[in-house]
C-alpha cells in the first residue's frame, strides 16, 4: 500500500459514507417529528399526487357529511312545522263534525264553530308564510315548485312534482256559473206587510217597511248560513237576485216566499226557484284541464298539475271570466343539497306550498274549491267541509311521507355510505403517506449509530497522514 499525502482516500470514503448516513439520520428525524414520510415531492413523486387527490377526497367527504346532516335539519324542521298542521287539521275536523250535527246545534253554535276554524286556517297560513330554516321560507312554496299568474283574473293554486317548470297559457271556454235566481216581480215599494223568505233552508224574516235595499241588505246578513249573496240585478233594474258565493256544478240555490209576489214585496214569491251552477271548462298550455268549479287542473303533458282558479266577470258576479286569460309561469325552486364529495352529486327535494289556499283544491262533487273556502255553517256545508279537510290532510301526510323518505332512504343513507368511504380513504391515505414509526425508529437507530461510527473513522483516517512525518524524520 503507497502512501501519500496528495489524497486521502481512505477520509474521503469515511466523509461520503458519513454524509450519505447524517441524510439518513436527518430524513429520519423529519418522518419522526412531522409523522410523515412523504413531506415533499422528492420523497416519492407518485405517492404524492395520489395521496394529495385522496386528501382532497377525504376534505370533501368530511364536508359532503356535514352538508347531509344540515340537509336532515332542513328536513325535520319542515316535517315538525306539518306535523303541527296536521294537528290542527284534526281539531278543524272535529268542529266540521260537530257542525254536521246540525240536530243539536242552532245559529251561534255553527257560527262559533266556524270562527275557530277561521283561526285555525290564519294559524295554518301563519305557519306556512313563517317556518323557516335560517332565513330561508320552506312550506309557502319558495322551496318547491311555485306559479305566478299575469293577468289578475288568475289565481295559481298550487303545482305537483309532476309539473315541470315553464310558461303555460290559460284559456276559459266556458264560463263557471255561480247557482242564481232572479226575482220574477221588481220590487217597485216598500214591503205592504212582514215576508218570511227561505233561503236554501234558512228562514229570513223581511219586515214591512222594508225596501229594495233594505231586502238585499237583510238578506245579505245570513250569507255565512245560506252560502247566498243578493243584489239589485244588474240585467234587470229593480229585481233581486241571489247567488251563491261558490261556483260550479256542486252549488245550489232554493229560494221561496210565503208572500205572493208583488210589487211591494221581495218579488219571489210562494213557488220555489231553483238553480245550479256550471262548472268552468278550458285549457292549460293549449290542452284540456278538468274543471271543478271555478278551478282548472291540468291532467296530462307538461302542465300536470297545476291548477289555477279564474275570477269572477266584472260585469256580471253570476260568471266567471271568459276567454284567454294570459299565462302561469310555474318555476321549480327544489331544495338542492351536495350530498357527495364531487361535482354534480346532489340530491333535491321539493315542498310545496301548505298555505290553506292550495291545499284541498278540486275535490269533485264538492261546493267548496279550497280549504280556504270551508265553511261549517250549515249542515250541508260541513259535509263538503270534511270532504275537503280530507283532502287536504291526505296532502300535509304525503308531503311528510315524501320527506321523511327523502331523510331516511337518501340523507341518512347517504351520510352512513360517505362515513364508510371516509374511513376507508383516510386509511388508505395513511397507508401512504403516514410514517410507521416501528420501522422508522429502527431506521434512526440505525443511522444515528452509523454516524457515530461514521465520525469516528474518518477521524482516524485523517491521523493516517500522520505516519508519513515519521519517515521524514
Amino acid at each position: 500500500m503507497s502512501l501519500s499525502l496528495a489524497s486521502n482516500v481512505g477520509a474521503l470514503n469515511a466523509q461520503h459514507n458519513l454524509t450519505r448516513s447524517s441524510n439518513s439520520l436527518n430524513k429520519s428525524i423529519e418522518r419522526l417529528s412531522s409523522g410523515f414520510k412523504v413531506n415533499r415531492g422528492a420523497d416519492g413523486p407518485a405517492a404524492l399526487v395520489i395521496s394529495e387527490k385522496q386528501r382532497a377526497q377525504i376534505a370533501g367527504l368530511r364536508q359532503a357529511i356535514d352538508n347531509t346532516e344540515k340537509a336532515v335539519s332542513v328536513v325535520q324542521t319542515a316535517e315538525g312545522a306539518l306535523n303541527e298542521i296536521s294537528s290542527i287539521l284534526v281539531k278543524v275536523r272535529s268542529l266540521a263534525l260537530d257542525s254536521a250535527n246540525a240536530g243539536v246545534n242552532d245559529d251561534d253554535a255553527f257560527a262559533a264553530n266556524q270562527a275557530e276554524i277561521d283561526n285555525a286556517l290564519d294559524t295554518i297560513n301563519r305557519i306556512a308564510n313563517n317556518t323557516q330554516f335560517g332565513e330561508k321560507n320552506l312550506l309557502d312554496g319558495s322551496a318547491g315548485v311555485s306559479g305566478v299568474a299575469d293577468d289578475p283574473d288568475v289565481t295559481y293554486l298550487k303545482s305537483t312534482a309532476q309539473t315541470s317548470a315553464g310558461t303555460y297559457a290559460v284559456e276559459v271556454t266556458t264560463q263557471a256559473e255561480r247557482a242564481n235566481v232572479t226575482a220574477g216581480t221588481a220590487q217597485s215599494g216598500n214591503l205592504a206587510a212582514d215576508e218570511t223568505l227561505t233561503v236554501n233552508g234558512v228562514s229570513i224574516t223581511l219586515n214591512s217597511g222594508l225596501d229594495q235595499a233594505g231586502v238585499i241588505a237583510r238578506i245579505n246578513e245570513f250569507s255565512g248560513e245560506t252560502g247566498v249573496i243578493a243584489e239589485d240585478d244588474p240585467a234587470s233594474a229593480g229585481q233581486t237576485r241571489l247567488y251563491t258565493t261558490q261556483f260550479g256544478a256542486d252549488a245550489s240555490i232554493s229560494v221561496v216566499s210565503d208572500t205572493a209576489a208583488a210589487a211591494t214585496s221581495s218579488g219571489f214569491g210562494t213557488t220555489a226557484d231553483t238553480d245550479d251552477g256550471v262548472n268552468v271548462a278550458g285549457t292549460i298550455d293549449g290542452v284540456a284541464a278538468a274543471g271543478s268549479g271555478a278551478t282548472l287542473t291540468a291532467t296530462s303533458g307538461a302542465s300536470k298539475g297545476l291548477a289555477v282558479k279564474v275570477g269572477a266577470d266584472a260585469a256580471d258576479a253570476a260568471l266567471s271570466v271568459d276567454g284567454a286569460q294570459g299565462n302561469v309561469t310555474v318555476t321549480n325552486n327544489s331544495l338542492v343539497f351536495q350530498i357527495g364529495a364531487n361535482q354534480n352529486q346532489t340530491a333535491s327535494i321539493a315542498i310545496n306550498s301548505v298555505l290553506a289556499s292550495g291545499l284541498g283544491v278540486g275535490v269533485e262533487g264538492n261546493s267548496f274549491s279550497s280549504l280556504e273556502e270551508i265553511n261549517v255553517t250549515s249542515a250541508a256545508n260541513a259535509q263538503d267541509t270534511l270532504a275537503i279537510i280530507d283532502a287536504a290532510h291526505d296532502e300535509i301526510s304525503n308531503i311528510r311521507g315524501v320527506l321523511g323518505a327523502f331523510q331516511s332512504n337518501t340523507l341518512e343513507s347517504i351520510a352512513n355510505n360517505m362515513r364508510a368511504t371516509l374511513e376507508n380513504t383516510v386509511n388508505a391515505e395513511s397507508v401512504i403517506r403516514d410514517t410507521d414509526f416501528a420501522e422508522e425508529i429502527s431506521k434512526f437507530t440505525n443511522s444515528q449509530i452509523l454516524v457515530q461510527a461514521g465520525t469516528s473513522v474518518l477521524s482516524n483516517a485523517n491521523q493516517t497522514s500522520q505516519g508519513i512525518l515519521s519517515l521524514l524524520q
